[in-house]
């Protein structure tokens, strides 16, 4: 079984790959030529149907929520020019740090 990291490195590779694929036979070719706003827009309607799933379905479901969350990131990534070992490094940064710690550095940073 592949790790974590490495089922998404290379779910990645097969998203940037239909960028240039048909839309009509690939449905990742068909997120990428309505472009980005809706792309955001399915991983918000992915994620909410993730936290509605957390809050009243079963695990299986949340499961299955989570890893329509997961692809549909990957293709906004991907859309974004967003390579997933930045996302990874900026995980490192944070690794070990409060959460209440990072937030009050993006305040300091004027970031959100």
């Amino acid at each position: 079984m592949p790790t974590n990291e490495k089922i998404l490195m290379d779910m990645f590779e097969v998203i940037e790959g239909r960028k240039s694929a048909d839309p009509e036979s690939s449905y990742t070719a068909r997120l990428f030529a309505k472009g980005t706003q809706k792309i955001a827009q399915k991983f918000g309607e992915e994620a909410f149907e993730a936290a509605i799933a957390a809050v009243s379905e079963s695990q299986e479901r949340l499961v299955r929520e989570s890893a329509d969350v997961l692809y549909h990131l990957l293709v906004l990534w991907a859309a974004k020019g967003v390579k997933p070992p930045l996302v990874w490094e900026e995980l490192e940064k944070r690794f070990g740090t409060s959460g209440l710690a990072v937030k009050e550095q993006r305040k300091k940073n004027g970031n959100s």
